[in-house]
């Protein structure tokens, strides 16, 4: 469904060049959930930028169900479902509803089925009060709500979600970790980043840790307490950390 071969990606900052990803390699298969775990600057959303076909690598290439996301972007925008983190890229001057039936049409839905998906996702994620009131007096937690629903609204195969839950309470944020088992039942593919260690254990299959553009673990929670001897995340991927520039570069 998604295979990410040897990506690096480069930045020109002032006279040098960042290297944000170096020889990244993962393949997600369809229904898979894969979570990113890195402290801020590791590389995390820069993969999914390029996922999303936003930045293009600067070598290797990333496959979409067989799209590639240089040569077929267009396709490969056709099976996403993109959310970075408070990016919500809603429009303060429209309602909720209002947002989300334009991004509807983006999409290219028929007015009943958008009606139908916005009163289903209203209801899911409690949000019938604020419906049709403008985006520009929501708190940050509504926000995120109005945006997950944007994300999902259009039936995508794969689903980008970086840091989901910030801003939510802890209702919503149970209520976004029910969404993705129901996604899973369905078949969707999902890679998120997170912080909340405890969200990605309840949630993937499969974890890859980035450290300073460098994949330094990729595979399941079982492989990998296995490995440390110990099933205390935390503690496995703050060891990593301080280890993944001598053990892993």
């Amino acid at each position: 469904m998604l295979q990410i071969h040897e990506v690096t990606k480069q930045f020109k900052d002032k006279k040098k060049y960042v290297t944000a990803l170096k020889h990244v390699s993962i393949n997600v298969q369809e229904g898979e959930i894969i979570g990113l775990l890195g402290e801020n600057g590791a590389g995390k959303t820069t993969l999914l930028r390029s996922i999303s076909t936003l930045i293009e690598p600067s070598s290797g290439t990333i496959h979409v169900a067989g799209y590639d996301t240089v040569q077929q972007s267009a396709e490969v925008k056709k099976r996403l479902g993109v959310l970075f983190g408070s990016e919500t890229g809603l429009y303060d001057r429209l309602t909720a509803r209002e947002n989300l039936e334009y991004f509807a049409s983006l999409y290219g839905l028929g007015k009943h089925e958008t009606k139908v998906r916005i009163e289903k996702l209203a209801k899911m994620f409690g949000m019938r009060d604020y419906l049709d009131r403008r985006v520009s007096g929501f708190s940050k937690g509504m926000r995120q709500k109005v945006a997950i629903a944007r994300t999902i609204l259009h039936d995508p195969e794969i689903i980008l979600f970086d840091e989901p839950t910030t801003g939510l309470d802890i209702t919503s944020s149970n209520v976004f970790r029910q969404l993705v088992h129901q996604l899973k039942r369905e078949g969707k593919t999902i890679i998120f980043s997170s912080h909340i260690v405890e969200e990605v254990t309840l949630l993937c299959d499969r974890v890859a840790m980035i450290h300073q553009g460098d994949l330094v673990y990729e595979g399941t929670l079982e492989k990998l307490y296995e490995e440390e001897a110990s099933t205390d995340l935390n503690y496995i991927f703050m060891s990593k950390l301080v280890r993944g520039g001598n053990e892993y570069a």
